[in-house]
């Protein structure tokens, strides 16, 4: 008699799934504490921020350090999420990277080489949260790593 071993079909597939969400988890969080840094830094009026006239989306310093300081800390707390693998972060890390993506795209004359960056990383996570499929990606974390025969 001889043992068959059920195998995982496209244990690929359940790697890259894995991958991605752990990739968007990591730069979710990444630009979660550098928008904490970066409200910080406009709430005290640091001078690292360029100061333009007749920009149309223009609001105080400070006002712009708030929804910084608001999106990374809650970007943050979405990435705690995207490592538990829960559903809702996934919705949510979607949702609060275009928010990102949004107010670095409204403050760019105040940093403008940074929200650049700001803006791809968070363009990177959105693809990456949108890419894998929701019946791979839960199959990947509750069965755990793929196993090789012995």
């Amino acid at each position: 008699m001889t043992a068959t071993h059920a195998s995982r079909p496209h244990s690929a597939k359940y790697q890259w799934a894995a991958g991605l969400m752990a990739f968007a988890a990591v730069m979710l969080s990444i630009v979660g504490i550098l928008d904490v840094f970066r409200g910080i830094a406009a709430i005290a009026e640091d001078d690292i921020f360029v100061t333009t006239r007749n920009y149309v989306f223009e609001f105080d310093l400070t006002g712009w350090g708030w929804i910084h300081l608001i999106l990374g800390v809650v970007a943050v707390i979405v990435s705690v999420g995207l490592f538990q693998a829960a559903t809702w972060a996934r919705v949510a890390g979607v949702a609060i990277a275009a928010l990102v993506i949004i107010a670095n795209f409204l403050s760019l004359p105040y940093y403008p080489v940074w929200s650049v960056v700001v803006i791809a990383i968070s363009g990177f996570v959105i693809w990456a949260l949108c890419v894998a499929r929701k019946d791979d990606f839960d199959d990947a974390f509750e069965s755990g790593p793929p196993r090789g025969d012995m």
